[in-house]
């Protein structure tokens, strides 16, 4: 998957955000990206911030272990996820979970 890499400090993931949406969701890989579906607006990083707290969410982690690294003004952004795996954030977007 292009879209997740593991490092010493975490996973590193891309993700095409998609704002305006009717409710927050993980759509699935699109090209060389996770694209995510958010509820809010691109406004005044509220959709920057809604992104964060749903991958938090999303991969059971503390928003503090989210860090936004790229893309602060394009729907094109670049995670850094600290304390999981590339392997842990892959079962959680498994459909059994």
């Amino acid at each position: 998957m292009s879209w997740i890499s593991e490092t010493a400090e975490g996973v590193w993931i891309q993700v095409l955000v998609q704002p305006r949406a009717a409710k927050n969701a993980v759509v699935g890989p699109q090209g060389d990206r996770l694209k995510i579906k958010l509820t809010a607006p691109p406004v005044e990083g509220a959709a920057n911030r809604m992104c964060r707290e749903f991958l938090a969410k999303v991969f059971r982690v503390r928003k503090s272990q989210v860090e936004m690294i790229s893309g602060h003004k394009s729907r094109a952004k670049k995670f850094l996820i600290r304390s999981v795996t590339s392997r842990q954030i892959q079962a959680r977007l498994s459909p059994s979970n």
